[in-house]
């Protein structure tokens, strides 16, 4: 068993033992895992990807009760984020144009592209003060709601948003090509 499947195991048996913060960091990490999942997966880019992660998250918390303890609960979680992407390719009427991979692919360690994107991007981040970047860290990459990175960081949610709105347009400002203006959202 791998740490990742031992950590995400115990933190299942101990949220249907009623821990509610076991439980929300599982649902917090499950998350962190399947956004790049569907992500790479879907036709458009993966702007449905959120939309798959909500609703995979929900089964498995609709569904918790049927999880046998002695079997793997990343193999577990990982056949209701398939059943829950074909269902969405389904109702798209698209097939997707290769397979999709084993549970492992859905926790599976970073590849080398990912080191060199993370790189990049710390870089990029760098260029802000280091509690703007925090919060748009918390933000953007870990997936904390604005309210918890707020909270996390001493800035009121008002003051939160728009420090974020500023750092992001700062860096748009700083990166975008002479003349386009990239979505923030």
């Amino acid at each position: 068993m791998t740490d990742r499947e031992a950590h995400l195991k115990s933190l299942m048996l101990r949220g249907l033992d009623g821990d509610a913060a076991a439980w929300r960091v599982l649902l917090t990490d499950l998350g962190a895992h399947l956004r790049p999942y569907f992500r790479t997966r879907l036709f458009d880019g993966g702007a449905d990807a959120e939309d798959l992660v909500q609703e995979t998250l929900i089964a498995i918390h609709a569904k918790r009760a049927t999880w046998d303890p002695f079997q793997s609960f990343s193999g577990w979680a990982w056949a209701i984020a398939h059943h829950k992407l074909v269902d969405h390719l389904r109702r798209r009427g698209r097939r997707p144009t290769h397979p999709l991979e084993e549970a492992s692919a859905l926790f599976a360690d970073h590849t080398v592209e990912d080191g060199a994107t993370k790189a990049d991007l710390g870089r990029c981040l760098a260029l802000l003060p280091a509690r703007q970047r925090k919060l748009i860290e918390d933000v953007r990459l870990k997936g904390l709601s604005v309210a918890e990175a707020a909270e996390r960081h001493g800035y009121s949610l008002t003051a939160a948003k728009v420090s974020i709105h500023r750092s992001l347009k700062s860096l748009n400002a700083r990166f975008a090509p002479a003349g386009e203006a990239v979505d923030e959202d």
